[in-house]
This record gives C-alpha cells, structure tokens and sequence, in this order.
C-alpha cells in the first residue's frame, strides 16, 4: 500500500498505460475507454490536489461518459460505403442475368462470372440457356431460366 500512496499521481499513468496495453492484446475497443479515464484523471491531478475518493469518482464518471462518445464514434464509422458488397461478393450477383456455363442437372449446375465459376441450384436447364439469379445462400446461387 506504501508503493500506491508513493507513487502519487502516476498511479494513474500506469493504470492507463496498463489498460491501453490489455486493449493491444485483447482488442475490443473496451479497455481502452478505462484507460483514456484513467489517463484524463492523471492529467487532472497533476494540476488539482484533490484526495483519491474523488479521483475514483472522476475515473467512473469519465469511464462511464465514454459510452455514449463511443457510440456515437461508431455510428459515424458505420455509415454507408461506396462498396455495399466487398465482404458479401455472392449478394452483388442478386437479379443479374447470365448464360450458363454447366447445364443444371439434378438441381446442380454452374455459372462463370468474370473468372469465378459458381454453383448454381434451380430447375434442370441445358448449357447456354441464360439465367437470372433470384437468390444467393452462402455460396450456392440460385437462378431460374430467361427468355432471350
């Protein structure tokens, strides 16, 4: 408890240098709002002198500030993109038409989009025949056949 109460303000430092490095390892974004309130109150009390209580009170009412900041920081990030379907490839192929490469045999058949070959399920329709997708579940595209 002596080493606590000599190390004064810098009680603060660590434990926001000891939560910053446990948000690198455990990346979150959670213990990193606990380690900017344990820095701002270092900051503070190396102006003010005030006891350990409202320092306490100072790092929960900051912690606790940080939430609805946090959120509003993520809203912003989480905004729209110019790239709907980077991640979700198989979701952009949603109402395209394209001719078909295998034929659908028993269900199973296969489009070529750009240089990807992708399973197609539907009805059994021959080779060349064009498809629209309708649907799209994990990697499996789901067509039915189009007129000319």
């Amino acid at each position: 408890m002596s080493l606590f109460a000599s190390l004064g303000v810098w009680n603060w430092f660590i434990a926001a240098g000891l939560l910053l490095i446990l948000e690198i390892l455990l990346p979150g974004t959670f213990m990193l709002w606990f380690g900017v309130a344990a820095l701002l109150v270092g900051l503070i009390s190396l102006v003010v002198d005030w006891s350990w209580h409202f320092q306490l009170v100072a790092f929960v009412g900051f912690a606790v500030a940080s939430i609805p900041l946090w959120r509003r920081l993520v809203a912003k990030v989480d905004g729209a993109t110019d790239q709907p379907f980077l991640n979700r490839r198989a979701d952009a192929l949603v109402g395209r038409m394209f001719t078909l490469e295998k034929p659908i045999v028993d269900g199973i058949g296969a489009i070529s989009v750009d240089d990807t070959v992708w399973r197609v399920r539907g009805d059994d329709i021959p080779a060349g025949s064009r498809v629209k997708v309708t649907r799209v579940d994990g990697a499996t595209v789901f067509v039915e056949r189009q007129e000319w």
